[in-house]
């Protein structure tokens, strides 16, 4: 019998050494395992929850963050940033909206109460449509209290139309008009760094690039922006007096004599709101606290003492009530907010075949009768606005009519997405038109000079690597490039004059890159009509003959969140996931490293100058218009 060979000492601890390892690998896979199972059975048995709503509460709508049509991060990184107590962020329009609509029926809901002091951003059209919907909630007979520290002039738009206004006595609120400038950068690029930029437009009016090209506005630029910008003020002025029963022409001229105003209350603004009757009072947040306790129901262990739900746990509310299985044909809404960019591209902008994409999804989708494309964009690349817009004539042609929503601003690319639509709602105060096309090519060879660094070659032909930023522009070279923005324009005008069935010869009259309010572009027929989003849908159902508004539903169409963003979104609304998100070290620096990132804005200028296949220049149809 052969006895075992018997290993020495030296294999022994070799062999003992990799059974610790396959041990410690098999330990930590199993927990690995079981961890992922226990947050998966977390999950499932401890989703968000929502405390029941009582009678006589009062939603507390305190929004904090940039008010937006459409997120613009995942819905995964949102949860993430509500379970660390992330403040800020961005107030998605639509559910704004929504709250304020549900609380006028709702007969659990005894008052609303705003803090808008943290609210920012929103164009004046936007801003309107939420205005209308508080204006809205106070005429169904619910008391609407309006409260804060400090206020800008269009956070108060929203704030006038309840029935009481309150401000910190420490505080202020001043109405100081529109206004919009802007820095450029000619000398510094030309004279100090050596860098030309050769900007070739068609219209007078197009300035989007002026500031590359000149110290300061041309007079036309100034002369349109001045235009539309009288238009929306006067109608702010307009929507202020209307709800706090006093005089436009009486708060215009408190503006002009602001510095004697004053003075006469020693520089008190909160003194002065009230002198001017634009709050109705000056009280602590305490003392508003104080006030609801009295009018509504105590409660001790709520912030401030008084019954409440806040807009979020309102919002799940709402949501909780929507039935399981919705069997009735659909009103699609596609958002197109921010720039134009090709390609695909994140919620917040627009991509040429991303939200192409959705508006395809859209006609392929039999239970979709009709959409609504919900416009706020300055506009961008010409080719990715073209495929938007023949996505739209696509839509027509499967028999599904399309209207199209302006928010904010549809202006230049945003116009050229819109125009085809069977009908063109827009606010008075948005801001549209600017139909024109420029294109910009920076060259550096002035700039590498400075630095010792010079470009020298050859090439088969004159326009061989003509159009290098490291060398000087010829002046051919130069008219090649005209040429190009000549046609782009030409494409344009003549797709408005199409689809708005007037002659070129009047398209170019009112283009030339020229901006407009909704109201002035209405009374040039770039616009059809005055309204919001809810008038939109509601044509557009008519349009499909959908029957009255409880015979169909409206659908927003969205890029679809991925299975661990809906896992991750579930779990971090979790009671317990969202304590465990807090409170573990680990946890934050496992999952800041695991969660996408959200992409960086595509800068203008970078996305001008970016070579594109088979072109000499980028075609862009952009405006820098917003206030």
């Amino acid at each position: 019998m052969n006895d075992t060979p018997r290993r020495g000492p030296i294999a022994r601890f070799f062999v003992g050494i990799w059974d610790a390892m396959n041990f410690t690998r098999r330990l930590i896979l199993n927990l690995l395992f079981f961890a992922l199972l226990l947050l998966f059975l977390i999950v499932l048995g401890a989703g968000p929850r929502t405390k029941p709503l009582l009678d006589r509460t009062t939603l507390v709508i305190a929004p904090e963050g940039t008010l937006v049509e459409q997120y613009s991060s995942d819905p995964a990184t949102r949860a993430l940033g509500k379970a660390f107590g992330e403040k800020g962020g961005e107030v998605q329009q639509r559910d704004l909206l929504r709250a304020l609509d549900a609380a006028g029926d709702d007969k659990r809901i005894e008052r609303v109460v705003l803090r808008l002091g943290k609210l920012q951003g929103g164009g004046m059209a936007s801003l309107r449509e939420v205005a209308d919907a508080i204006a809205r909630l106070k005429a169904s007979g619910k008391q609407v209290v309006a409260f804060a520290e400090m206020m800008d002039q269009k956070q108060y738009l929203l704030a006038a139309q309840a029935n009481e206004v309150y401000l910190d006595p420490m505080g202020g609120m001043l109405l100081e008009g529109l206004g919009r400038y802007r820095s450029y950068y000619r000398e510094g690029l030309q004279d100090k760094l050596g860098v030309d930029v050769h900007l070739f437009k068609v219209g007078e009016y197009k300035s989007a690039a002026e500031p590359y090209v000149l110290d300061a506005a041309s007079p036309e630029s100034k002369e349109a922006d001045l235009f539309w910008m009288n238009d929306v003020w006067q109608r702010y002025l307009t929507d202020i007096a209307k709800a706090r029963k006093l005089d436009a022409a009486q708060l215009a001229q408190g503006i002009e004599q602001l510095p004697a105003q004053l003075s006469a209350v020693q520089g008190d603004l909160a003194q002065h709101a009230l002198r001017a009757k634009l709050v109705d009072g000056l009280k602590t947040r305490e003392q508003v606290d104080d006030l609801l306790i009295e009018r509504g129901i105590a409660d001790h262990d709520a912030d401030g003492g008084f019954r409440q739900a806040s807009l979020d746990e309102y919002l799940l509310q709402l949501n909780g009530a929507l039935t399981a299985v919705d069997t009735r044909p659909q009103v699609a809404v596609v958002v197109a907010e921010g720039e134009i960019s090709g390609g695909e591209q994140p919620p917040g902008t627009i991509g040429g075949e991303s939200t192409a994409a959705l508006l395809r999804e859209a006609r392929d989708d039999d239970k979709v009768k009709a959409l609504v494309l919900r416009v706020d964009s300055p506009g961008g690349e010409v080719f990715a606005s073209e495929q938007i817009r023949r996505e739209i004539v696509a839509l027509k042609k499967a028999g599904k009519p399309v209207v199209v929503s302006m928010g904010d601003l549809a202006a230049s690319g945003g116009y050229w997405i819109s125009m085809d639509a069977d009908k063109i709602y827009a606010d008075a105060s948005t801001i549209t038109g600017s139909i024109g096309i420029f294109g910009l090519i920076p060259t550096i060879p002035r700039a590498l000079d400075k630095i010792g660094v010079h470009s020298d070659g050859v090439g088969t032909t004159r326009f061989a690597g003509a159009f290098d930023i490291t060398r000087p522009l010829q002046p051919e070279v130069g008219q090649v490039i005209q040429s190009v923005i000549d046609k782009g324009y030409r494409d344009f005008t003549g797709k408005v004059a199409q689809a708005r069935n007037k002659p070129v010869e009047q398209v170019d009259a009112i283009a030339r890159g020229r901006v407009w309010s909704g109201a002035q572009a209405k009374e040039r027929g770039l616009v059809d009509a005055l309204g919001n989003l809810h008038d939109a849908i509601t044509d557009v159902a008519a349009r499909a003959k959908l029957g009255k508004e409880d015979a169909y539903q409206v659908r927003y169409i969205e890029k679809a969140a991925t299975p661990f963003e809906r896992f991750f979104t579930g779990f971090a609304s979790s009671r317990l996931g969202g304590a465990w998100l807090q409170q573990s070290d680990f946890a934050r620096g496992l999952l800041a490293k695991a969660m996408p990132q959200v992409a960086a804005d595509l800068r203008f200028l970078e996305s001008a100058v970016t070579p594109t296949a088979g072109v000499p220049v980028k075609s862009l149809a952009y405006c820098f218009c917003e206030l």
